[in-house]
């Protein structure tokens, strides 16, 4: 007669979870829900953080010129995407994905509760736990969704967009709440109404873990004991040191913000050739497995083009509404980062017509490679549109209707909900199975290098002519995306088992 310890839970969801949630299972809506309230303090902090970085020091701002407060804002997101990789190791080898995505939330309430400290190091600090929680959490709770499906349930897809329906729901309320309180009452206000928005998603997470399928208390691929003692100790040990080194460098005036920005660059673009390399090379991935990497290297590139567009929502696209747009609606006025919840509440409105539309065409929809090269035709089509209104003007004194912006917002909103969910449920379909969470991770570093490269060209932002600026982004964009359908035969051949 065997017996269950006291206190301890199955790590597989009751039998009945499995279309508990509009027909999918349970545990979709106890993961969503945690994403609604992570990307409410990630993306309601980041609408208004290249403004504050641009704030004048007596408003509460940091001073800093428009096209570095942008560069410093992507390096932000370079640095919390690069920090997924080691987030995706632990969960496989140290921590299990439920751990590693529950402490990764609490870092990032700890670095939002930071930042609510208005001084400029509190600042640094908390975007450092920020970026180390992010880490964690991001790659290991898109991979807790996809093991809610077996491989060939087709309700995948459609499971994914309605996740990322949850996604926006936070991404668009949160600019709504911060950037209210960030201009009308302080910026530390609105970065501490994130640090309650996460400790929120922090709870519901808990309560509803029952429902999650594959939780248990050790790694999927843990280390043996001493492996593990000395992997964490090696990882405290580098951690500590690479803290005083940079400490020391900044000390010694070597370390600037300028440098410290490129080399985040250069380390977003080595980073996913050394991972892609180890894992076509790992004794531990089939040749099968391998033969489905090929493909996703194409994938990769793709998301690297959209997000560079999309990150941009969040910087020179802010600059130029806090700049060059009207703040007014129907007489309504609000303030400017609000713009940045156009983009979330077109993806709310979006995300189930397109799950639907999914569901409803089963085998007969388009291939996933089709579906994000798409997205990235929309991606760079939301830039072209912006040439128009800040074309044909003398000076930079000119204000352009509201619409224009909202309209670019749509464009990039349905290129976002056709490529991320596409992407990532292609992801878990072709990860080798030793690299799972770590696979994972490899997505978001397609985001690091978005980010890595955006930093860099940032800083051409009202150096040239907005109509150049945008235009030559977004036509590059457009290319890619075409360049994409080109190889769907290849594509459609090498990527089974998806569809």
């Amino acid at each position: 007669m065997s017996h269950t310890a006291t206190g301890t839970e199955p790590a597989q969801p009751p039998p009945e979870d499995d279309h508990a949630f509009f027909g999918q299972p349970r545990g979709l809506m106890t993961l969503s829900g945690l994403e609604v309230w992570e990307r409410f303090s990630f993306l309601g902090m980041q609408a208004i953080l290249v403004l504050f970085f641009a704030d004048k020091v007596s408003d509460g701002g940091m001073g800093m010129d428009p096209g570095t407060a942008a560069s410093v804002s992507a390096a932000y997101g370079t640095l919390v995407y690069l920090v997924s990789v080691a987030g995706g190791w632990l969960a496989d080898r140290i921590l299990g994905s439920y751990r590693a995505v529950l402490y990764g939330g609490i870092l990032i309430a700890c670095g939002h509760y930071a930042m609510a400290v208005p001084t400029a190091t509190m600042t640094w600090v908390g975007l450092g736990l920020i970026s180390a929680g992010t880490g964690l959490l991001k790659p290991n709770v898109a991979s807790m969704v996809g093991k809610l499906y077996r491989t060939e349930d087709q309700r995948r897809d459609a499971g994914f967009a309605l996740y990322y329906m949850g996604i926006n729901i936070g991404a668009f309320a949160g600019p709504l709440v911060t950037g209210w309180l960030g201009e009308h009452a302080s910026w530390h206000w609105g970065f501490s109404a994130a640090a309650v928005g996460m400790t929120l998603g922090l709870i519901q997470y808990v309560a509803g873990r029952r429902h999650l399928a594959g939780r248990k208390h050790a790694a999927e691929y843990a280390l043996a004991p001493g492996p593990m003692r000395r992997a964490v100790l090696t990882i405290a040990a580098g951690v500590v040191a690479a803290a005083l080194v940079a400490t020391a460098l900044a000390l010694a005036g070597w370390l600037t913000m300028d440098r410290f920005v490129d080399v985040l660059t250069l380390v977003s673009v080595i980073a996913p050739v050394v991972y892609f390399v180890v894992m076509f090379r790992s004794p531990r991935v089939t040749p099968e497995e391998r033969g489905r990497l090929r493909p996703y290297v194409v994938l990769f590139l793709a998301s690297v083009v959209f997000n560079f567009i999309l990150f941009q929502a969040y910087s020179t696209m802010m600059l130029l509404a806090s700049t060059n747009a009207r703040t007014e609606i129907f007489g309504f006025h609000f303030p400017a980062s609000w713009y940045a919840s156009a983009l979330g509440a077109f993806e709310v409105a979006l995300a189930p017509v397109v799950a639907a539309v999914w569901a409803r065409m089963g085998p007969r929809q388009p291939h996933a490679s089709n579906k994000i090269a798409i997205g990235v035709i929309l991606g760079g089509l939301s830039f072209l549109l912006m040439v128009i209104p800040t074309s044909g003007h003398a000076d930079d004194t000119y204000e352009m209707a509201a619409w224009w912006i909202v309209g670019s917002y749509l464009l990039l909103g349905l290129g976002d909900i056709l490529l991320e969910t596409s992407g990532m449920s292609a992801t878990t379909k072709l990860a080798p199975k030793a690299f799972a969470s770590q696979t994972m991770a490899l997505w978001f570093l397609s985001l690091a290098l978005a980010n890595g490269i955006q930093a860099q060209i940032v800083k051409l932002y009202g150096e040239v002519s907005n109509p150049a600026y945008f235009g030559v982004n977004g036509a590059i964009a457009v290319a890619a995306g075409v360049a994409v359908i080109a190889a769907a035969p290849w594509l459609k051949r090498t990527m089974h088992p998806v569809h």
